[in-house]
């Protein structure tokens, strides 16, 4: 029996413009096969939304929801090697494993994303600087392709189509299971550290200093703070705790987290209420409750996941919605960030969320984001002149050899992607051997031109 299809409005996390798709979500094996065997015209394979703009979106097409293909499949407790359907959640994957003692090797700031969906994105975490990407611990994948049915993937074998998939949101192939290397840990907690700074120079020369300590690094970023204030942060920089670590009561149950009361933002805010006066009495008040310390025992999900607590929390940008801009600029990049900085402060468009990273090597993927330097997040309410603001950052970001996301990006233009991704046109070419017809397709990769 053919799996029918649903029409929905679809948007990013973002929620900034809403599409109406046909939606299909096969749960079982059969259907997804039958439907692969006679794929719609075009289409897009979704996870649990979390790209914050149209990568997952497909206007006048179809989206392919894998969301309930997720199954685990296998798991080597010798050697920390789960393989799993696409669909997994990283949330799924946490629930299951850290009690086995087990953690994500890398994780991007909310656990709410399928397994296809941080391979698809390449996702980075906080510990790029010293362990690269998500799919740097993919030991294989299981792609489907519209020219050559299923096919494995890994670093050996069909490399160079491995490598188009880690960052290629989804345009290469349907990715139906994956073989990841997971962490070890003792415990369920972190040891970290937390350090004020008072301005940019201070933040990026702790950073540069001691990052080699810890295996995740991260600043937040008053961005509304000016002169010799700016950039003023809190740097938030720990490394897994080894069971001696915690205290006697933690140590009893190491794996086990506190419980907490799941809060949920249940309506649009009001347009008004995240304005620069509101987000600068936050920045203050941040600021001043995050005095530095060490050696601070904090549970997983408080120190990776903190929005993760807020259900529903990109309503607070009311039904406007937002875009999220990440902005990496190469080490000498740092007049860059600067003026980067002191825009966002002069516009008046206070980002109620900031954050500042240092990013390690790059590795081969075609479209993976990250590479050496800094990388600094942004979230912008959609305000009127919200599309000229992104384009003179995107100027900006241009003139200092710079790169933007594209699972963060909503606006940008295909002549400036195209240069901030020289290998724009290898990626193509290997695109139109596994989808001549442009079966997979998106309102991103229509966007930018992706598949040429």
């Amino acid at each position: 029996m053919p799996l029918n299809a649903a029409n929905v409005y679809f948007s990013g996390w973002g929620r900034y413009g809403c599409i109406l798709c046909e939606a299909y979500r096969p749960e079982h094996h059969f259907e997804l096969s039958a439907l692969l065997t006679s794929p719609p015209k075009s289409f897009i394979p979704r996870g649990l939304g979390r790209s914050y703009g149209d990568a997952a979106m497909n206007k006048d097409g179809a989206v392919l929801d894998l969301s309930r293909m997720n199954r685990m499949r296998s798991f080597e407790a010798e050697t920390g090697v789960l393989e799993c359907e696409g669909g997994v959640s990283l949330a799924e994957i946490l629930d299951v494993f850290v009690p086995r003692g087990f953690f994500l090797p890398v994780t991007p700031g909310t656990k709410f994303v399928t397994v296809a969906g941080a391979i698809a994105n390449d996702v980075h975490g906080k510990n790029h600087h010293c362990d690269g990407t998500f799919t740097q611990f993919v030991d294989a994948i299981g792609l489907w392709t519209p020219a050559r049915g299923i096919i494995t993937c890994s670093r050996h074998e069909n490399s160079d189509i491995f490598w188009a998939t880690a960052g290629g949101v989804g345009l290469t192939g349907v990715l139906l299971w994956a073989r990841l290397r997971l962490l070890p840990v003792e415990s369920a907690y972190m040891r970290v550290d937390y350090q004020r700074c008072s301005h940019l120079d201070e933040a990026l020369a702790a950073m540069e200093a001691s990052d080699k300590n810890y295996r995740y690094s991260v600043a937040w970023v008053d961005c509304l703070a000016r002169g010799g204030s700016l950039g003023r942060s809190i740097l938030m920089r720990g490394n897994h705790a080894p069971v001696n670590y915690l205290p006697e009561k933690a140590r009893r149950s190491p794996f086990r987290l506190p419980r907490r009361t799941k809060l949920a933002v249940p309506v649009d805010f009001p347009g008004f209420v995240l304005n620069p006066y509101s987000i600068k009495a936050f920045n203050t008040l941040f600021y001043a409750k995050n005095r530095n310390a060490q050696d601070v025992i904090v549970d997983y999900d408080q120190y990776f996941y903190p929005l993760d607590g807020i259900l529903q929390w990109n309503r607070l940008y009311g039904k406007k919605g937002f875009v999220q801009y990440q902005a990496t600029f190469p080490p000498d990049g740092r007049t860059g960030l600067v003026r980067m900085l002191e825009r966002l402060a002069s516009s008046g468009r206070a980002s109620f969320l900031a954050v500042l990273k240092c990013f390690g090597e790059s590795n081969p993927g075609l479209l993976s984001h990250p590479m050496p330097g800094y990388t600094l997040t942004l979230d912008i309410p959609n305000t009127p002149g919200l599309i000229e603001f992104a384009a003179s950052l995107d100027r900006l970001l241009l003139e200092y050899g710079g790169r933007l996301y594209l699972a963060k990006d909503a606006l940008t233009q295909p002549e400036t992607f195209s240069e901030m991704y020289p290998q724009l046109g290898a990626f193509r070419e290997i695109k139109a051997q596994l989808d001549p017809d442009r079966i997979l397709t998106s309102s991103l990769s229509r966007r930018l031109c992706l598949d040429g």
